[in-house]
């Protein structure tokens, strides 16, 4: 199978959350899986300076307000392709992928990523002329979402896969730029783009993309819901209940190995904790932070509301009293980065803050601490809570999203229901008295140690749903011409994904 997988965000060069990580790793499983995977990413700065040479392999027109751009191709140390997007008036800026240096989003955001989806579409057609061309479009969050459409309008019948990431980051633009991105003013419908009086590139996707994936069986259960559901629950639970949407957990990254990670000057392993103990006091030491005997709890976490960071800081007073110390370490919003650097200078001998992030730092911090605070107020999937068991440190986190689905409470971590300061107390209660007891907390180490999250069960499933997509009936050319018509009326759906579920 040919894929091509449409991305804003590749670890190796460029990562703002766990999309990046994501990008970087299920292509990889996938072509162990025996198919041909080809990654579509806008030429950044960091893209220009680190990817080496690339050779210009196609010329693409532009539509509307769009500019054209070229097609870049190169060869990851791994031999994966990856083809570049080079617009430099839209991508070579500095900041991250979608924000300028002062942290505001770049004003014509919209063009950048209209431009990588109409590239995808382009190759998925082929209008490139390359001498490969994909049997799905893989599309990741709002800023691959358009090529969904681009496709369907054009009457193209190359099946689309759009995984939802984050429902709550949906690329929401002014009902005005319609003509400058090439959307039919027909489109502009409850059936097609509009969202609230706005466009959505999120709801392009989910609209006319053939099946809808999210990152974890419930997040996919939790989009449905009107609670979760970012207001296009309407939408996702009609397409649930066709069968066109599915919950396929990610992996994690096989270098989040306590025996071999280089980022650790200390190496463990589930019979030998000895470096577990000194990674501890080496994070101790390099936040400065008191010699104790207590606990450890980390947090490596984007400093953002959704990660529930204010309960943190409600509950951070009793964790010290208690005997323990936090470590923390992440980028976010202001107001969030404030609130925890006035309680880490309250109690600077047991709370250390590191604003920013660093890979090596981070992988010390999961590594040396015994507990991990996950208490999202949503998670789509989650990373750390995996990666945190690999190194024997215990998760303590909100039962929500993929958090509920990779961590068994009691076993190798500890869940709370209620989203509150008390439920996250509880919570570490629990994981105090665990950690009292020597053989309780070895054995919880050990079991967590011996969960894998490997990346191949992922691939695994994604081959199924890309399998039974390429089976699927032609849809008539003539059945497409009206952007404003339901998918679920376009093709017969059923036959294609029924088998495929919310529970998958």
């Amino acid at each position: 199978m040919h894929i091509l997988f449409a991305t804003s965000e590749l670890a190796d060069f460029v990562k703002v959350g766990g999309l990046g990580d994501v990008s970087s790793g299920l292509p990889r499983a996938l072509r162990h899986n025996g198919v041909d995977v080809r990654v579509l990413l806008p030429a950044y700065p960091q893209v220009i300076a680190k990817a080496g040479d690339i050779t210009i392999v196609a010329h693409l027109p532009g539509r509307a307000g769009i500019e054209p751009c070229c097609i870049g191709e190169t060869r990851m140390p791994d031999g994966m392709v990856l083809y570049v997007v080079l617009a430099p008036s839209l991508y070579q800026r500095s900041g991250t992928p979608y924000c300028s240096p002062d942290g505001h989003d770049w004003p014509d955001n919209d063009l950048r990523f209209a431009r990588l989806s109409l590239a995808a579409a382009q190759i998925a057609q082929g209008e490139a002329g390359l001498d490969w061309v994909p049997d799905i479009l893989h599309l990741n969050d709002w800023q691959s979402g358009l090529a969904a459409a681009y496709l369907r309008w054009a009457g193209a019948h190359v099946p689309t896969v759009q995984t939802i990431h984050n429902i709550a980051y949906q690329g929401v633009f002014p009902r005005d730029r319609l003509l400058s991105l090439g959307i039919p003013e027909p489109a502009f419908d409850i059936n097609g783009v509009e969202f609230h009086g706005r466009l959505s590139f999120l709801k392009a996707g989910i609209f006319y993309a053939d099946h809808l994936t999210t990152v974890s069986p419930t997040y996919a259960r939790e989009i449905t819901t009107e609670a979760l559901g970012a207001g296009l629950h309407g939408l996702t639970s009609g397409i649930a209940a066709e069968g066109r949407l599915s919950g396929i957990i990610n992996g994690i990254d096989e270098t989040w190995d306590p025996g071999r990670d280089p980022h650790l000057p200390h190496h463990f392993a589930a019979e030998d904790m000895a470096g577990k103990a000194s990674m501890a006091e080496l994070i101790r030491t390099a936040l400065c932070l008191s010699p104790s005997d207590g606990p450890l709890f980390g947090v490596v976490s984007r400093l953002v509301h959704q990660k529930g960071l204010d309960i943190v800081a409600d509950t951070a007073r009793e964790i010290v009293r208690e005997g323990g110390q936090l470590a923390i370490l992440g980028l976010g919003d202001p107001d969030t980065e404030h609130m925890l650097s006035r309680m880490a200078r309250c109690h600077r001998d047991h709370i250390g803050l590191l604003i920013g992030f660093n890979e090596p730092m981070a992988r010390r911090i999961v590594a040396g601490s015994d507990f991990c605070l996950m208490p999202s107020r949503f998670e789509p999937c989650g990373l750390t809570q995996m990666q945190a068991q690999r190194y024997g440190t215990l998760p303590i986190a909100h039962a929500t999203g993929g958090l509920a689905d990779t961590i068994d409470d009691g076993e190798t971590g500890f869940l709370f229901s209620e989203l509150s300061a008390g439920g996250l107390l509880a919570a570490c209660q629990r994981a105090l008295e665990v950690y009292e007891d020597a053989r309780a907390l070895a054995e919880m180490r050990q079991t967590a140690m011996g969960r894998s999250f490997r990346w191949s069960g992922a691939a695994q499933e994604y081959v199924a749903l890309y399998a039974r997509l390429i089976g699927r009936p032609a849809v008539p050319v003539a059945d497409v011409a009206d952007p404003r018509l339901p998918w679920r009326l376009r093709a017969p759906v059923a036959a294609a994904a029924g088998e495929l579920s919310v529970a998958a």
